[in-house]
């Protein structure tokens, strides 16, 4: 649970950015963070599945452990397009967006290699707190690690 211990000091700044209807630091609601977190993980687990630092399971088992909250995230995410483009608007929208997150990895994190994915993933299967995901979404969708971040060495 290094994961969890090594955010937990964060949480309670985190917290304030997070509030489930606002932007987080990244300009993205907090559904639209934890969707793209779940495909950033998803996808590079697919880059990463045949090196020695093979995550897929670690994966499945945080896809698994956290369903609820990330069903929940793409519900809302797409509660909100019905909003602005209409139920069928709304499915092709989410679509465009899921495909373009997943783009964005394809090539691999921009910070991160599968050794520290693959770590982070077990961190985050391994936690039942939603929180967890939050935190980490902002910080590990950054585009750089952050200062005084879990991640600034890297």
């Amino acid at each position: 649970m290094h994961f969890v211990k090594t955010f937990a000091a964060a949480a309670s700044a985190a917290a304030l950015l997070l509030a489930p209807a606002s932007a987080s630091a990244t300009g993205s609601s907090d559904a639209e963070n934890l969707r793209r977190l779940d495909i950033m993980l998803m996808v590079t687990s697919l880059r990463c599945r045949m090196g020695a630092d093979n995550f897929q399971p670690q994966y499945r088992q945080f896809s698994a452990n956290h369903l609820a909250t990330l069903n929940g995230a793409a519900k809302q995410l797409e509660a909100g397009l019905v909003n602005q483009h209409g139920a069928k608007g709304a499915k092709r929208a989410l679509d465009r967006i899921s495909v373009g997150m997943a783009n964005e990895y394809g090539q691999g994190h921009p910070w991160l290699g599968c050794r520290e994915l693959k770590q982070i993933t077990t961190d985050l299967a391994a936690s039942r707190d939603p929180l967890d995901l939050r935190i980490a979404a902002v910080e590990l969708l950054a585009t750089a690690p952050s200062r005084g971040g879990r991640f600034a060495a890297h």
